[in-house]
Order: structure tokens, then C-alpha cells, then sequence
């Protein structure tokens, strides 16, 4: 068998050796590419789930000022 060796890798070995092919590969200039890209779409998620709760939030606040009863001017 000449895929028997397979068996033997674990998934930290495997995702160790596509990080080696992809750095021999033509990946070490676009390594930094990737990495603001990546720090770049971690800030947008970050701002989003911001602006959900925010949203979420003011809808609260909403609510509430719908709930409550009308004071009565006596």
C-alpha cells in the first residue's frame, strides 16, 4: 500500500504540512495579504455584532416606552 502513511497523520500534522506547501508555494508574499485581510474582516464582525446590540438595544428601549401606560394628567 502506498497510501498506508495516511493513516498515521494526525489533523495538526496534516494542517502543519499545508502551511508548509503553501509558504513554498508562492504563499510568502501573500501571507501579509492575508493577514490584514483577515484583520480587516475580524473588525467589520466586530463593528457588526457593535451595531446589533446597539440596534437591539434602542428596539428594548422602544418596547418599553410602548409598554407603559399613559400617565394621566390629574
Amino acid at each position: 500500500m502506498t497510501l498506508a502513511f495516511i493513516q498515521n497523520i494526525g489533523p495538526w500534522q496534516l494542517v502543519l504540512c499545508l502551511v508548509v506547501a503553501f509558504v513554498l508555494f508562492g504563499g510568502a508574499k501573500k501571507i501579509p495579504e492575508l493577514a490584514k485581510s483577515l484583520g480587516k474582516a475580524k473588525s467589520e464582525f466586530k463593528k457588526g455584532i457593535a451595531e446589533g446590540e446597539r440596534e437591539e438595544a434602542a428596539a428594548d428601549a422602544e418596547a418599553k416606552k410602548v409598554d407603559e401606560p399613559a400617565k394621566e394628567i390629574a
